[in-house]
């Protein structure tokens, strides 16, 4: 029964609104023919005729500005029916614009975790990539001295080599290359080796380690020159058996001769 009040209500505020609409829309028509109707009255006065059209026109708009708007209808059913109409289609428009904002804010979201996502795939890339880095280092200095120790323990042993294949050396041309004998009275050969005991003579091992040496550390200038401690028959075996080599110039040097 209320139900069906309302309903007659709004429909007496819709008809008598619709009334009012049309009466307003008569009148602006109404207007609107006098304006066409004026124009089409123009004489030869029209630019003055325009100028106080435009004043008037203007003086109107200032009047309609002034003006309070007047509400088409006093009626409080056909205000709380019109009233209510417009909230809720407001309201609809309003559920529309919150079911666009929450679909947008979804779409946001699924962006974000998404965006979310490959940060955490980054940031776990960028730290196993820092990760590697700083093993790489590590074991890179490692490497490095175990290189560095590895090339001080293979020198040590080279040293050590030569130094044995030095003392050997030493050993063996004591044996078999002695010095004279300062007698010079065991035999023949010796008598023949002969020489003056006051001279103190090097050994072959010497004479040797003196041409490396001199080899070493003067390449420009790697002769050494002989004196009365070189045994002569030594220094000849040393260039007969291409050991040595004398000097082109100065016969009292001699040099190693070059193995390569």
């Amino acid at each position: 029964m209320e139900q069906d009040i309302q309903c007659s209500r709004s429909s007496e505020g819709k008809a008598v609104l619709l009334e009012r609409c049309e009466e307003q829309f008569e009148l602006l028509q109404k207007l609107q023919n006098e304006i066409i109707l004026a124009d089409t009255e123009a004489n030869d006065d029209q630019s003055n005729e325009a100028v106080n059209r435009l004043i008037a026109i203007t003086s109107e708009l200032e009047q309609w500005h002034e003006m309070e708007p007047k509400l088409l209808t006093n009626s409080p059913e056909v205000l709380l029916v019109v009233g209510k109409e417009e909230l809720q289609r407001l309201n609809s428009q309003l559920k529309m614009v919150l079911s666009c904002s929450q679909a947008k804010l979804d779409a946001q979201k699924k962006i974000l975790k998404r965006e979310q996502t490959w940060q955490a795939e980054k940031k776990e890339a960028l730290n196993a990539v820092c990760e590697k880095i700083t093993r790489l280092q590590r074991e890179n200095q490692k490497s490095e001295h175990s290189i560095l120790q590895d090339m001080k323990r293979k020198i040590n042993n080279l040293k050590d080599y030569h130094g044995s294949l030095m003392e050997m050396l030493s050993d063996m041309l004591a044996e078999h290359f002695p010095l004279p004998d300062p007698q010079g009275n065991s035999t023949k050969k010796k008598r023949a080796a002969a020489y003056d005991a006051e001279i103190d003579l090097i050994s072959l091992s010497e004479i040797i380690e003196r041409l490396t040496n001199k080899t070493l550390e003067t390449p420009h200038d790697p002769y050494v020159t002989t004196d009365d401690t070189f045994w002569p028959p030594y220094t000849e075996m040393l260039l007969r058996n291409g050991i040595a080599t004398r000097h082109p110039e100065d016969c009292n040097k001699i040099r190693l001769e070059m193995f390569f």
